[in-house]
């Protein structure tokens, strides 16, 4: 796989997929643009080499045209982050879109309309990706959270160009994969929270081939206690899965891996901020009683565990920390990951609710790298190839 430093863009117009799937608060305006600020060192390193930028993007899951998601909204805060013009095309293939992505000169951006307002795009159609090609000279893909998806503009396409790579974001997410998966600094800790066991079961399946630690937290949690013939009271768990938690436990056996559960919880009487709320033991919860965050005991054996980590992958809440009476546990282990990154450790965020955590308790400067992919980083992580990181060798 080449590297985006690897090649000559004088001259050159770059076709780049980026990540432009940006949510909207109520009065239309941008309420989070940190996927367009992370596409902006790719962008400003091919202007600089001399090229010219056309930009494609999907934005939400129309069916058709659809004006309110339209990629046309995103022009004046693109504008604003680059400091620079933004052309835009109204369209994202055709005669006129070639003509004017054609007339670009070194140093142009031009951002095109939505790509799923084509149902090949998301069909991995080959005729739609070959009018995509007749865009540009190079292609490069920065769009790591759709690397997963086998789209015409993150897959098919890239077979039709000499020059192709990932973008520095993308280049970036391989590359601290790659740390955490092939030769990573021991001990490895891997926090896997979130609501189920399902969504993360492969996750865990393939992560024990790498970690040395695992701690389960979050709604997961209740599952493996039920597993182990604890009461759990009205707390969330699969009742399908409890077979799946009897495996995990007896292949972390089988490869020494060290699997640490919460000991305690902070459970309430209904899912709701202002309940009532104590802390209970986890496997000793009540009937009419949920548990919501882990409790004070369990963050503290957590803390230690990561404190002696080396490398630590976190994907997944400790508890519905998007409540502030429940937010504790999340918040504990947070710290816990900034402090062990302080003091050397490459620590890895992915997920949005882990990204959405780490950012509510402003500590996203602290660790060693966020990923921008949450299922392409699951997959990733069960160790699939990602249909559009593959389209780049």
């Amino acid at each position: 796989m080449k590297s985006i430093h690897d090649i000559n863009f004088s001259m050159k117009t770059a076709f780049v997929r980026v990540d432009f799937n940006v949510p909207f608060d109520k009065a239309g305006q941008i309420s989070d643009n940190s996927r367009i600020v992370a596409a902006l060192p790719t962008i400003k390193h091919i202007i600089s080499k001399g090229g010219a930028c056309v930009l494609a993007s999907h934005l939400g899951r129309p069916t058709g045209r659809s004006k309110d998601l339209s990629l046309s909204k995103l022009v004046p805060e693109l504008e604003k982050l680059l400091q620079t013009k933004v052309l835009f095309s109204d369209d994202c293939v055709g005669e006129k879109t070639e003509k004017e992505c054609s007339g670009l000169n070194p140093g142009q951006i031009i951002l095109l309309e939505n790509l799923r307002f084509y149902k090949e795009e998301t069909k991995a159609d080959e005729g739609f990706a070959k009018k995509l090609s007749r865009l540009a000279d190079i292609y490069v893909n920065d769009a790591y959270g759709t690397t997963h998806r086998e789209h015409a503009s993150t897959a098919t396409m890239a077979k039709f160009f000499e020059y192709k790579c990932p973008g520095i974001l993308l280049e970036n997410e391989i590359k601290s994969l790659q740390k955490l998966m092939n030769n990573p600094e021991r001990p490895v800790t891997s926090i896997i929270g979130g609501a189920k066991v399902s969504s993360k079961i492969s996750v865990i399946a393939n992560m024990l081939d790498v970690v040395d630690n695992l701690i389960i937290g979050g709604g997961m949690a209740y599952t493996f206690i039920k597993n182990n013939g604890g009461s759990i009271g009205d707390s969330i768990f699969e009742s399908d899965r409890l077979e799946d938690c009897s495996k995990i436990i007896s292949l972390a056996k089988e490869k020494n891996v060290n699997i640490f559960l919460p000991d305690d919880v902070v459970a309430s009487n209904e899912f709701s901020n202002s309940s009532l709320k104590k802390t209970l033991k986890i496997n000793e919860i009540p009937d009419g009683w949920q548990g919501l965050d882990i409790g004070p005991s369990s963050a503290i054996k957590f803390d230690k565990i990561i404190k002696q980590s080396k490398t630590v992958l976190w994907n997944g809440p400790m508890g519905v920390f998007e409540m502030s009476s429940f937010e504790k546990g999340t918040l504990a282990v947070a710290k816990s990951v900034a402090e062990t990154t302080k003091n050397g450790a490459f620590s890895l965020i992915g997920g949005g609710d882990s990204v959405a955590a780490i950012k509510k308790f402003n500590l996203q400067n602290n660790v060693s790298f966020i990923s921008t992919g949450g299922g392409a980083m699951l997959e990733s992580l069960e160790g699939k190839t990602l249909p559009g990181i593959k389209a780049l060798t």
